[in-house]
């Protein structure tokens, strides 16, 4: 898996998120979430995840989805890669609309 080669699974206890912790969790959510997601997050084999298809989503649903996967579908669990905080900024950045790769 990619993800693990970049990451490791030492960010799962990540501290809070700095500016250099933010910028590889953009390179991540534009490389390893939009291969199914689509590159500019708006579909593919995944649901779009652009503010409009995530605004009524709780902000807890979307970090259980992004740690836990979703079972029975390709969505796979991200737990081992991902802290909680990671996560959380990954939900609440693709509900304000996600940042570009700086």
């Amino acid at each position: 898996m990619m993800i693990a080669m970049a990451f490791g699974s030492a960010f799962a206890d990540s501290p809070p998120l700095n500016s250099a912790r933010q910028n590889e969790l953009v390179h991540l959510v534009r490389q390893d979430c939009g291969s199914c997601h689509g590159m500019q997050l708006r579909g593919g084999l995944g649901p779009a995840l652009t503010p409009e298809t995530l605004k009524d989503k709780p902000a807890d649903s979307l970090i259980s989805t992004i740690l836990h996967g979703r079972p029975g579908t390709p969505m796979p669990p991200w737990k081992n890669f991902l802290s909680e905080s990671d996560a959380s900024w990954i939900a609440e950045s693709l509900q304000k609309g996600f940042p570009d790769a700086r």
